[in-house]
């Protein structure tokens, strides 16, 4: 029962930072001097012309009716205009691209596939080879492996995702040749295709990430392992893989798994430079094209598509900090 009224307190919570995030963007978007209704309407376009678009848009409103029937629907759909003419935009509707004349969310379900293979491919390796790297490095502190270590790590901390990239497409795809220099293949069609087009990616992404995890999961690991219970566990006979794998690395974990709480929400959410370089349509695509062309349905919706997944993963690593923690759950 207390993991579960922890749960509900956290969901709240993050419902509650949806709205306040949904009611800011709604706002930035919609009362800039950008009109939505003038930007469909196109060229030329006439008073009268412009009036039917506001109309049919429902933008004709204030702003706090507009941002009503805009969370109405997400909960229960919405329909624009009437008529023949009407277009119904099913629940959860975060919006509708008049420009693109489809709705926001499958705009971001044609693209969601690719960030999602991107974002959770590089999880895994960066998650491996990070705690991987930073426990081996603690637990020989001073040697070479150490220090080898550490100034990778410092590298991948300091080297621009841009560069990253660059060097990675550059070396193992244009000189050496050994993996394609781009695109993307669904995985439906062939997951053997799929990942191959994605080992690049990953591995950047992984670079970059794993440096930190690594600097991280080695502090926290030197710092547990100075604790009073590490000791008297050792002192018990217990032995060292033990030690280190049960007692020590669970609580090296708890920092990591709120870190990559933060990282895999954001990436999940359009890794917008590698899927530049990389060819890749994703969402990060999908939201640098809609700032283009100023396209504030689509730039709302992705936003707060965006803004779901880093606070549903910071949920989702609130609810494993209890699981790991009791004390957590007092909070």
């Amino acid at each position: 029962m207390r993991l579960l009224r922890f749960a509900a307190v956290r969901l709240a919570g993050m419902l509650l930072v949806l709205l306040v995030v949904t009611l800011i963007s709604y706002l930035v978007f919609f009362l800039l001097p950008a009109d939505p209704a003038r930007l469909a309407c196109g060229r030329p376009c006439s008073p009268e012309g412009l009036a039917n678009a506001r109309l049919f848009m429902g933008v004709d409103v204030p702003w706090y009716q507009q941002f009503w029937n805009f969370l109405y629907g997400i909960v229960a759909g919405r329909t624009f205009g009437t008529g023949a003419a009407a277009i119904t935009c099913a629940a959860p509707c975060l919006g509708y691209s008049f420009q693109d004349n489809v709705d926001v969310l499958t705009l971001i379900g044609e693209r969601v596939e690719v960030s999602f293979s991107v974002a959770i491919g590089a999880a895994v390796l960066w998650l491996i080879i990070g705690v991987g790297l930073g426990v081996l490095s603690a637990l020989k502190r001073g040697s070479a492996v150490d220090r080898i270590t550490m100034a990778g790590a410092i590298a991948g901390v300091s080297m621009p995702a841009y560069l990253a990239g660059i060097l990675g497409i550059t070396v193992f795809a244009f000189w050496l040749d050994v993996v394609p220099k781009g695109g993307y293949t669904p995985i439906a069609e062939n997951p053997l295709d799929w990942a191959w087009h994605l080992v690049l990616p990953w591995f950047v992404l992984a670079f970059l990430h794993a440096a930190l995890y690594a600097r991280l999961t080695r502090g926290q690991m030197l710092e547990t392992l100075g604790e009073d219970y590490i000791r008297t566990a050792r002192a018990k006979g217990l032995p060292e893989k033990k030690v280190i794998g049960k007692h020590a690395l669970r609580n090296v974990l708890l920092p990591v798994i709120t870190l990559l709480g933060i990282d895999l929400g954001s990436l999940l959410a359009g890794t917008v430079i590698t899927e530049r370089i990389f060819g890749m349509a994703g969402v990060g695509k999908l939201l640098v094209d809609a700032t283009a062309q100023l396209n504030l349905p689509v730039l709302l919706g992705v936003t707060l598509f965006s803004a779901f997944l880093i606070t549903f993963a910071n949920f989702l690593v609130d609810l494993c900090y209890g699981a790991l923690d009791p004390r957590a759950r007092l909070l």
